[in-house]
């Protein structure tokens, strides 16, 4: 790809969220958790380590989390932010209903042994409900949306806020690292990837508060 015709894209996860500190309320169901004040803090920690890139446009997911952390970063940038549910977080409807009866643990120890089982491209289709969303099925939709933009925004620069287990996905599908190399935690809240594009090819030029692991089984 010429420098003219790729687009780069920084693929960002939220900061911390009241979800990610176990914090629940009745309304997370509809809009997701907010941001705790230290995530705030952490949002804008990226905003000055991203203080010399210049972004043409910011996308956010239009869960409360994602967008609170895009408004941080857009705030002395002055850039209008395009919310869209195209780049929400995995849909898992259904799994928290499995525990019916079983705890979380017991649940988890089921999965993992499930995934035990199966070679990498199996890991990613795996279901454990016929509506839980596969991380084969949120790479492909993530992907879809990055190369949109890159085509719509040639030779621009682009902040994707988004989340991380569908970042996990789509860099597994991209072969930055093996399914189980990413598990739970190994998007730190603000890590990010960056990408350059021509909606064809995809090249990670970058990663941030990212870390491979070695001998773990990730769950989802």
């Amino acid at each position: 790809m010429s420098r003219r015709d790729k687009t780069i894209i920084y693929v960002v996860r939220h900061a911390e969220s009241e979800g990610n500190a176990g914090i629940l309320r009745k309304e997370h169901y509809e809009i997701g958790s907010g941001l705790t004040n230290r995530g705030k803090k952490q949002a804008k920690d990226l905003s000055r380590v991203l203080k010399d890139i210049v972004f043409d446009k910011i996308f956010s997911s239009d869960l409360a989390r994602t967008q609170q952390t895009a408004e941080i970063l857009a705030l002395e940038r002055k850039i209008e932010i395009e919310t869209t549910s195209l780049i929400r977080e995995r849909s898992f409807q259904n799994y928290v209903k499995s525990f019916a009866n079983k705890t979380e643990e017991e649940l988890s120890q089921e999965i993992r042994k499930n995934l035990e089982k199966l070679d990498e491209k199996a890991k990613m289709q795996y279901k454990h409900s016929p509506s839980m969303e596969s991380a084969q099925e949120g790479a492909t939709r993530l992907l879809n949306f990055i190369k949109e933009i890159a085509v719509a925004y040639q030779g621009k620069t682009i902040l994707v806020v988004a989340h991380g287990n569908i970042m996990k996905s789509l860099l597994t599908h991209l072969e930055y690292a093996k399914y189980d190399e990413l598990p739970n935690g190994a998007i730190e809240n603000t890590g990010f990837f960056v990408l350059e594009s021509n909606g064809e090819k995809f090249n990670i030029m970058k990663t941030h508060g990212i870390t491979k692991s070695i001998g773990v089984i990730r769950k989802f």
